[in-house]
């Protein structure tokens, strides 16, 4: 990889830092914004990070030319120096159709899982859309694609699979079957993997392990949504704390979709013995979703969303015991986005106290694009220190 410093040089048009817009709180924690990538011919979502075991951050996220576009591929970009300089995306996993989710997790020996979730697309999914949800010569090209003969060709790919590299995300192997994820799973404090998923499990969530990710992994556990008339559970994960309790937070969908609701909040549930066995889920206040849970190396948990009733923007929280969550002190990492298309946000700590919060956005430049152009990759610094202390 090229030095860091030639590395911002060549892209000072992807990588900024800003201080925080003037409306922002008294109150806020916030340190900092960074663009970490936008280009206007790509929509970039749904990012997943970690920390290598060379001390690396990596990054991963989807590329793709509309939120539904037929087509779509997973793109890496690491950082030596916490966060403040990228590299380029490199293209990790791309195939004939949408390679539209992936999450990373970090095992005990160094080597990272890639899980990954590709859509094949269908006429009837296009034409079901409501209406003028894109523009007819769009949606009218799109069809064409997903009806040709080399993309029909391809349905063999569809659903879920994982990858591995050994060398800190610069090679992968080839794919193999295993659990999907949004941002990824842990490694239990005993050497195994834990994860929550949810693509093949309509309604709830599901709980996998395994020793060793390149043989099947075991479901475990199913926490299931006790309103499935109305709303149904998705887009789980997970985290330890130190006391060995697992606490796994839920996004909480409106079965009559509608992002804007006020009552889709974020619900949880926790293990005592390593996934198997669950609590009865419960709502928490923290009003948004997807989220990404991890743990403070002070031992506070960290809970970061997406919201997406106005104002539209990033949300923390944070618990002294991984399930009991100080919204009086919710902390606004963003409150300027042009809609509600937006949210993912992955954190870590990169020092005692100091957050990186990754996302994905539409930045405050054109409230009247209504085709979900220019949405990219942003992040946001932060202390934790100041709040629930």
């Amino acid at each position: 990889m090229a030095s860091l410093d030639s590395v911002y040089r060549t892209h000072t048009l992807h990588y900024s830092l800003q201080p925080p817009p003037p409306n922002m709180s008294s109150k806020s924690t916030v340190l900092s914004h960074q663009t970490i990538y936008h280009d206007d011919e790509y929509y970039c979502a749904w990012p997943a990070l970690v920390r290598l075991g060379n001390g690396d951050l990596l990054l991963s996220f989807t590329r793709t030319r509309q939120h539904l576009f037929p087509t779509g591929s997973l793109v890496t970009m690491r950082s030596s120096d916490n966060g403040v300089t990228w590299s380029k995306p490199v293209v990790a996993y791309n195939t004939a159709i949408d390679d539209r989710e992936n999450g990373l997790t970090v095992m005990p020996d160094g080597r990272v899982i890639m899980h990954i979730w590709s859509t094949f697309w269908q006429e009837a999914q296009y034409r079901a859309l409501a209406r003028n949800s894109y523009p007819p010569e769009m949606l009218a090209a799109w069809i064409e694609q997903v009806n040709s003969p080399e993309y029909k060709s391809a349905e063999n790919l569809k659903g879920n699979w994982t990858i591995i590299s050994s060398d800190h995300g610069h090679t992968w192997s080839s794919p193999q079957r295993g659990p999907d994820s949004v941002h990824g799973g842990i490694t239990l404090q005993n050497g195994s993997l834990l994860i929550a998923s949810y693509r093949n499990t309509p309604d709830h969530s599901a709980i996998y392990g395994t020793d060793d990710p390149e043989k099947p992994w075991t479901k475990l556990a199913d926490i299931k949504c006790p309103t499935t008339q109305t709303h149904h559970f998705g887009e789980p994960h997970l985290t330890q704390q130190p006391s060995g309790r697992v606490v796994a937070m839920l996004r909480y969908t409106a079965r009559a979709y509608d992002d804007t609701r006020d009552d889709l909040r974020l619900w949880q549930s926790y293990s005592d013995d390593n996934g198997h066995n669950w609590s009865a889920p419960e709502q928490t206040p923290m009003l948004g979703f997807p989220p990404h849970l991890f743990v403070l190396k002070d031992g506070r948990t960290v809970c970061t969303y997406g919201r997406r009733t106005a104002p539209y923007g990033e949300r923390a929280c944070i618990s002294n015991d991984g399930t009991t969550w100080d919204i009086a002190h919710e902390i606004i990492l963003r409150d300027d986005n042009a809609g509600y298309d937006l949210g993912y946000p992955a954190s870590i700590e990169t020092s005692p106290g100091e957050i990186l919060s990754v996302y994905y956005q539409k930045p405050a430049l054109d409230p009247t694009d209504k085709h979900k152009y220019k949405v990219g990759i942003y992040a946001t610094r932060w202390r934790a220190a100041d709040v629930c202390a």
